[in-house]
């Protein structure tokens, strides 16, 4: 069948006034006059033939053109029949009659008169016009309230239209849809493949659990940054398992009618049940799984709460769900309400982390098996520069490698495009043609390298790849570094990191004599890392082993957890550690001032300087970082530790 369109709509009442118009117009407009007005016009010679309708006891005369004018201009002006058209000339007039015999007398005296010699026709008037002006519209009406009515329920449901607006909009996959998604398809993620691997097993047998007491879970809730595999995870099981799966987003609940979002969950769980046992995949569930009773006045919260408290009744309340298994996906797990996530609904919260190097490695891997490349792409050395980056953001780079290869009319997409497409990604666009004076080219090359100069000395510096003063987005100039990725992060190296953020400001205020706005960025990031270590991680001289970081994510409500002494002496902390790396910072420019004059000469000849530029001016580095030495082999792993993955590069925002 033809899909539906609103068009043909249009067309219909187009059609049906064009017919109603036409029955109204055999033969032109027919004005009713007195019987004493169509004697008199008898008389006068002007009618042509008289029809005779006797089940009306009407009489209806064809005028000839001369009478017609002489009728228009001594009647009152007829209602017009066109739409939007200028008065029509009458050619017909009507005149209800006594009766056909008394009417025959009247046309027998006017043929004896000799006034009226025309042709005489005895006929029925035809109820069918007056029929469809009287149920036409009425039929319109209800073809137009039906269309209304299945626009609003949105085809969902069974048949549509606004009883099925409660129905819910899950889609269900089976073992017949053609889902090629499986477990091979998702790379890295290896912790939370075995805990979804089990849930699937469970369901394809479960004896092997239930022989020792055990029971499905009944939740598993994925938590983690955007773009890490999450959905593409839950793709997985449909594809993995036997059994059917449901998949909708938690704004699919939420409608701007009362009632509707629990009528879904309802109806969800429901064809959940019909069909057990099987998965319902709810992505993005923080939609309707907010925490209650936050600013509760106001409007549609209640809506929201009312479909949270649905949801968890179905998960886990009276009714029994055997056989039903929810997964959820959010990355906002720390505004989800207590109730949701306890056990016996989300029994398990599976952390979906950022890739780390051996993970980017088969994530690479996946995405570059469609792409075209040489012998010249590393890898190794792709996972190496890309540290914090998600799948979604590898998928990127290799998408944007294969254009800049495209672009530039290449066979096959080689090393230099994949460097070109992390460097777009990360920093931007260049924008060679943006117009940068002499002066401030100097002064860029100078901060740049104050950078490059101190990192390069410093025992947990980032080990550099490249310099630029290139323009690239908002930043003026950037240098690119290959972050150490620690399972945590000793003291040492976050003064290291913050001497390394001052060393641009300290290399303008030596050597240029000024300081300008370039250090912006640098300056954030430096004092973001100081109140860290000051507020968080308890590394303060006068305040050791204190920690205000909230991990409920509650904040402390509207009051502070110190008193405005100890805020002013962390402020005082946070300026002592500033102060003391700008002093360590400007010794390190002192002693290898030499070498930073010709960095900085270099790069702004070239405009983009690279390790090796480095290493030929300082010579190697002193200390090696772990990631220098990882070739081929898997990172070493700190399972007790919190991963703090520092940012993959450094740009100054001027």
């Amino acid at each position: 069948m033809p899909k539906f369109n609103i068009f043909w709509m249009y067309g219909l009442i187009i059609i049906f006034l064009l017919s109603v118009y036409w029955l109204n117009m055999d033969g032109g407009v027919t004005r009713e006059v007195s019987w004493t007005q169509f004697e008199k016009i008898v008389k006068d010679g002007g009618v042509q033939s008289i029809t005779v309708f006797s089940n009306k006891n009407l009489a209806e005369a064809v005028l000839s053109d001369s009478a017609a004018q002489k009728v228009a201009k001594g009647l009152p002006a007829a209602p017009s029949t066109t739409f939007g058209s200028q008065q029509q000339l009458s050619n017909k007039i009507s005149a209800h009659i006594p009766s056909s015999d008394k009417f025959d007398d009247r046309v027998d005296a006017w043929k004896e008169q000799g006034v009226f010699n025309g042709e005489i026709k005895y006929d029925q008037v035809s109820d069918y016009s007056s029929l469809v002006w009287n149920l036409g519209f009425l039929v319109l009406l209800v073809l137009f309230w039906v269309f209304m009515l299945r626009r609003m329920g949105g085809g969902s449901g069974s048949g549509g239209g606004i009883f099925s607006v409660g129905k819910s909009k899950a889609r269900l996959f089976d073992k017949d849809n053609d889902n090629k998604v499986t477990f091979q398809d998702v790379a890295g993620l290896a912790e939370a493949k075995v805990e979804i691997a089990e849930i699937v097993d469970f369901l394809k047998n479960p004896k092997h659990y239930t022989e020792l007491g055990g029971k499905i879970p009944k939740g598993a809730l994925l938590v983690g940054p955007p773009g890490t595999g999450k959905t593409l995870l839950a793709k997985a099981v449909a594809g993995e398992a036997d059994v059917p799966f449901f998949s909708m987003s938690g704004s699919d609940f939420v409608e701007m009618f009362v009632g509707v979002g629990a009528s879904r969950v309802r109806d969800l769980f429901r064809q959940a049940k019909e069909k057990a046992p099987c998965i319902v995949f709810i992505d993005e569930i923080d939609a309707v799984g907010r925490a209650r009773g936050n600013k509760a006045n106001l409007g549609g919260n209640d809506e929201r709460e009312s479909t949270l408290n649905q949801l968890l009744t179905e998960m886990d309340g009276f009714g029994t769900n055997s056989g039903v298994i929810i997964l959820a996906a959010t990355n906002r797990a720390d505004i989800l309400d207590k109730a949701l996530l306890r056990a016996g609904r989300f029994d398990r919260q599976i952390y979906v982390e950022l890739p780390e190097l051996s993970d980017r490695k088969e994530i690479f891997q996946v995405h570059l098996r469609n792409v075209k490349t040489d012998g010249s792409v590393d890898l190794d050395l792709l996972s190496r520069q890309t540290p914090g980056f998600s799948g979604a953001d590898i998928a990127n780079v290799c998408n944007e490698a294969a254009l800049i290869a495209a672009r530039h009319k290449k066979k096959a997409v080689q090393r230099q495009d994949f460097m070109d497409a992390i460097d777009r990604i990360v920093g931007g666009l260049e924008k060679r043609s943006k117009v940068i004076t002499e002066e401030e080219r100097h002064s860029i090359a100078v901060h740049e390298a104050g950078h490059a100069t101190v990192s390069w000395h410093l025992r947990y510096g980032d080990p550099l790849i490249k310099v630029t003063i290139v323009p690239r987005g908002k930043a003026l100039g950037a240098a690119w570094y290959m972050p150490e990725e620690r399972q945590i992060e000793p003291k040492q190296a976050l003064l290291d990191k913050i001497c390394s953020l001052m060393a641009g400001r300290v290399a303008e205020d030596m050597f240029l004599g000024f300081i300008d706005t370039g250090a912006l960025n640098d300056l954030e990031r430096a004092t973001k890392i100081a109140y860290a270590m000051v507020t968080y991680y308890g590394m303060s001289d006068k305040m050791p082993n204190i920690s205000y970081y909230d991990t409920s994510g509650e904040a402390y409500g509207f009051t502070k957890p110190y008193s405005e002494d100890r805020a002013q002496t962390i402020d005082e902390e946070v300026q002592t550690i500033i102060d003391s790396q700008y002093e360590r910072a400007r010794q390190i420019l002192t002693q290898y001032q030499s070498g930073h004059h010709a960095l900085a000469d270099l790069l702004q000849q070239r405009e983009v300087i690279y390790t090796e530029d480095a290493e030929r001016i300082f010579g190697p580095r002193q200390w090696k970082s772990r990631t220098e030495e990882i070739i081929k082999d898997e990172p070493a792993q700190d399972d007790s530790a919190v991963t703090t993955t520092p940012p993959p590069f450094e740009q100054e925002n001027q």
